[in-house]
């Protein structure tokens, strides 16, 4: 829920810092002086409300809300546009905006929460403190510890098992911790990087397991409360008085082009909430990020996390390799070095260390940095997809509180985004043979229909439909079923009946005539990694069995 990411995220939006110089794309100069000469003690961009208008005019935004902190006070809480481009109802400082995966900071600060009071080590093997708990290879399952399930390094593939819950499910959490045991590594365990959100739901259940109260219990009263969080919630209820739309563009050739509108399908199912479900508004963002420049202390200087928590959040233990995030994320270059730590990513920044998350669902988008040694901390979420604008935000807040040049960073992003849709309708166009249409398939068409399943998903259903029509439908996903249109031999292509949901190639694979499996793929060579058709290996259901 990291999409375009180019999300970090849990994925749909940028994980990769924008550096457009080293792209060959040449830039304007200077907009705006360098940073004073101790920015940690400076007022906010003077110009900060016209570059905010100017990078939402650039790229349709509808709405963004903005926080600051320094030194541990809040010293900007804005909202700006519209919640809704249906109502337009102004955003303000309490408008709750979700925040997608720095959710995950939530987890795991729930989780040293229980640390600190002395109910849980990171160092806990899982298979202990979790019951049901099951990884696909038993070694990894005897070995995982509390602290392997927040760093992304349990050897699942980037974003695998993510169709478990995402467009959306009708699955318990407790369903989604058994079907972990179904998903076969990629990597080795501890081996590499790879981001997943599986295990932060996990995670989620784990909290249950040792506290006895629900995630969302516990967050809503052990950090929302303490911190006076009072616009938040643990997901997202479109009809809540300071709920904002969210928006997408979903009607063009790929996703993230044509025109804005409200969206209908949103990530759903409460099962997901511990990885990516929360919803926040400025103000109450500023109280979080105030929690963390004051090492862990609430405003009566009591302590929310113990300085020892903080620490342990904040310190890397895994390297973050330059295609973390897939090859579209190679032409957005990386900070100098790039680590994950729990919940957090920690990176180089001209010399100063970052500390930082991305956020992304369905139409919202988020990006929360820390600056340590300038104790300057800032929030921005805007409700649509339009990633090149909140890129825009945080490359111009980085180079302001670092001392940097501002170049035109709107103008450069635009750019970039065209050349990455330029490049992408290119291969749309380019196809591989095996998706060049002919009129060849071994089968009639009610030879393809059928009931599938797979080991970690479940059961997907293919039907014939009047006028000798094929529909697919996933059986656990609400909402994603859709003609499938013949492409070429025994290929045919998912139009999901909800144009949110990224369209699949469906490839059935014959053996003497008969099905043996159906493999798939992302059309869209942009599509989020969270769409992660390519680890489904359905296979045809037993006769008699009943759809899971």
């Amino acid at each position: 829920m990291k999409t375009v990411h180019w999300r970090r995220a849990a994925g749909l939006t940028s994980a990769a810092r924008i550096v457009v110089a080293a792209l060959g794309l040449i830039l304007a100069g200077p907009v705006a002086a360098a940073a004073q000469a101790d920015p940690g003690e400076s007022p906010p961009p003077p110009e900060l409300d016209r570059y905010v208008a100017h990078a939402m005019e650039a790229f349709g935004v509808p709405g963004l809300s903005l926080a600051i902190v320094q030194n541990g006070k809040t010293v900007v809480s804005k909202g700006y546009g519209v919640r809704s481009i249906v109502n337009r109802t102004p955003v303000t400082p309490d408008s709750a905006f979700p925040i997608g995966s720095e959710t995950k900071a939530f987890t795991s600060a729930a989780l040293a929460i229980l640390v600190d009071e002395g109910k849980l080590k990171w160092t806990d093997r899982v298979v202990d403190r979790l019951p049901g708990f099951r990884m696909y290879d038993p070694y990894v399952t005897e070995h995982t510890t509390v602290r392997d399930l927040l760093t992304h390094r349990t050897g699942l593939g980037l974003g695998e098992g993510d169709l478990l819950i995402i467009p959306g499910t009708t699955r318990s959490r407790a369903d989604v911790v058994h079907a972990l045991r179904y998903l076969a590594p990629k990597t080795g365990f501890r081996e590499v990087f790879a981001y997943d959100n599986i295990t932060y739901i996990v995670a989620g259940a784990l909290v249950q397991a040792v506290s006895g109260e629900t995630w969302e219990h516990f967050v809503e009263h052990h950090i929302f409360a303490p911190l006076g969080m009072t616009d938040s919630r643990t997901s997202y209820d479109p009809t809540a008085a300071n709920a904002v739309a969210l928006h997408g563009r979903t009607d063009g050739p790929i996703r993230g082009m044509g025109k804005e509108k409200v969206l209908t399908q949103i990530l759903n199912g409460q099962a997901a909430a511990p990885c990516g479900f929360i919803n926040a508004s400025a103000a109450d963002m500023a109280k979080w990020m105030a929690m963390w420049e004051e090492g862990g202390k609430l405003p009566d200087g009591k302590p929310l996390l113990s300085a020892a928590a903080v620490h342990e959040l904040w310190t890397p233990v895994v390297v973050v390799p330059a295609d973390a995030f897939g090859a579209a994320s190679a032409l957005l270059p990386e900070p100098t070095f790039q680590d994950y730590a729990l919940g957090w990513f920690v990176e180089d920044e001209h010399g100063h260390t970052v500390v930082e998350h991305d956020g992304a669902v369905f139409g919202g988008l988020a990006s929360l940095y820390f600056i340590p040694d300038k104790h300057v901390a800032f929030s921005v979420d805007i409700n649509s997809e339009d990633w090149a604008a909140k890129r825009a935000m945080v490359d111009y807040l980085l180079a302001y509180y670092l001392g940097r040049p501002q170049q035109d960073w709107v103008g450069g992003l635009k750019r970039i985004h065209e050349k990455l849709i330029d490049q992408t309708l290119a291969k749309l166009k380019n196809l591989p043979q095996q998706y060049r249409p002919n009129d060849r398939s071994s089968l009639p068409t009610a030879g393809y229909a059928g009931t599938y399943t797979d080991p970690w998903y479940g059961s997907m259903t293919i039907t014939v439909r009047p006028g000798n029509k094929l529909w697919i439908n996933f059986d656990r996903t609400p909402n994603m079923d859709g003609p499938l249109q013949h492409v070429a031999d025994d290929t045919f292509r998912a139009h999901w009946t909800e144009r949110g949901i990224e369209d699949a190639y469906v490839t059935f694979q014959l053996d003497k005539g008969r099905i043996e499996s159906i493999a798939m793929k992302p059309v869209s060579p942009l599509a989020d990694f969270s769409f992660d058709y390519q680890d489904l290996h359905f296979r045809p259901a037993p006769r008699g069995a009943p759809a899971t």
